[in-house]
């Protein structure tokens, strides 16, 4: 029988207590709950101790190091080209990584974009690509090799061997109620980055009613963790804080944020959409050596849609198929005429789920013409009797529960009124090391 080097309780009550954690018995428990020596009810109980006592920059770097050294480490550096990777906290009507992948490679940089599935208000990267007829998810770490290779852009699933401490501990988290200690949202995040291999990390941290942080202090402290962790495990890394108090352009949902995203690498799209592309591109890029790359051109000249067939067709799916149409829509319209006010992101998000595009459990199908199509946004001017947006179901059942969901989230005033978000600056801070 195997001596275990410490003991659960002792590791829990010191943290319990305010205290630090040695690092050699927090790497312990990190290994020991992974091969489930450590109960779910300790693993809680510690989770918790963070919640409520934090963790200094040196127990987070180590608990980042143990939750990766549970699993695989990959390495790219035999593509003989720089990589470059972006994390977003999330947000409503946030598409970004499906113009963003294919434009940063136009510029010969490997984007291997590892990205997960919606739950909640937030939609998921591989839910919305989902919506190609043929398109899929899962890649051998070979075929994502070799796409990275030969085309550059990848946008795929992660393997189960990264971080698979990381997977464990947030199903925990996420029945305990410390979803959102940030040591352990910051390890998490990271710990499945840095495994992943990229020598360039961009974080998209977003505040605001639809974000994870509602509040910007907690937001710029998490990413500043995190840029701390990947600067500290060799990986340049930067983040950008964002306003996430708005839906993000004026589709949310995933059929329909695919078509946005055509639209923005055809190039046009939305003002909001194109800006926040543009911004995390530039950084990506200079991270990965081509600080003075013109990304606008490359949106302009046709290069970045070329870019996107190629990485679509790769993974089976055909950038020419029509995308699900719903069955059922209803039109909401303009009260009143005037100027449109506001729109409350979180309610957005949560209307957009309750007609079918979210999920409330991770085993939960999406589906993919649901959602919201927005007509204006804040600043605009509306008459009476304007469609404002229209709400998009399989299923017209749905439209009471999104509509109800919707009742004071959005605003029309007089004419000429202020609008607190119109003038709003959309990449509020940039974080470095």
């Amino acid at each position: 029988m195997t001596v275990e080097a410490f003991d659960a309780v002792d590791v829990i009550r010191a943290k319990r207590d305010g205290g630090a954690v040695p690092e050699d018995a927090l790497r312990w428990m990190v290994d020991a709950y992974t091969r489930g020596y450590v109960t779910d009810p300790q693993m809680a109980a510690f989770a918790m101790a963070v919640f409520l006592r934090g963790m200094s920059r040196d127990e987070i770097r180590v608990m980042t190091d143990a939750m990766i050294a549970s699993g695989e480490r990959m390495s790219f550096a035999s593509l003989g080209k720089p990589t470059a990777d972006k994390h977003s906290t999330g947000g409503v009507g946030d598409k970004i990584t499906l113009p963003l992948a294919p434009l940063v490679a136009c510029f010969g940089v490997a984007v291997p974009q590892l990205s997960g599935r919606g739950l909640g208000h937030t939609g998921g990267t591989l839910d919305k690509l989902e919506s190609i007829p043929g398109w899929r998810a899962a890649l051998t770490n070979e075929e994502m090799f070799a796409q990275l290779r030969d085309i550059g852009p990848v946008i795929c699933a992660a393997g189960s061997g990264l971080a698979p401490a990381d997977k464990k501990l947030y199903a925990l988290r996420d029945v305990t109620g410390t979803v959102e200690a940030i040591p352990l949202i910051a390890s998490s995040i990271m710990s499945k980055k840095i495994a992943e291999g990229t020598g360039a990390l961009v974080l998209d941290v977003k505040f605001g009613s639809g974000a994870f942080m509602h509040d910007i202090d907690r937001a710029r402290e998490l990413a500043r963790t995190m840029v701390e962790l990947g600067t500290d495990s060799g990986v340049a890394t930067t983040a950008l804080l964002t306003d996430m108090n708005t839906p993000l352009g004026l589709t949310i949902g995933n059929a329909n944020e695919v078509r946005e995203s055509v639209e923005v690498l055809a190039g046009g799209g939305p003002a909001d959409v194109v800006e926040l592309t543009v911004a995390l591109a530039r950084e990506m890029l200079a991270l990965a050596g081509q600080p003075d790359a013109d990304v606008e051109a490359a949106l302009r000249d046709g290069r970045a849609m070329d870019a996107w067939r190629s990485m679509i067709a790769a993974q089976g799916g055909d950038p020419d198929a029509a995308l699900p149409q719903p069955r059922e829509t209803h039109v909401v319209t303009a009260p009143a005429s005037g100027v449109v006010t506001r729109m409350d992101a979180l309610p957005f998000g949560v209307a957009a789920w309750r007609l079918g595009a979210g999920r409330a459990r991770a085993q939960d199908p999406v589906v993919h013409a649901a959602g919201i199509d927005l007509h204006v946004k804040p600043g605009d001017t509306v008459v009476a009797g304007q469609p404002v947006l229209t709400l998009l179901a399989d299923d017209a059942a749905r439209f009471p529960r999104a509509l109800e969901a919707l009742e004071s989230a959005w605003e029309v005033g007089e004419p000429g009124a202020a609008s607190a978000s119109t003038d709003r600056t959309l990449v509020r801070e940039r974080i470095t090391a």
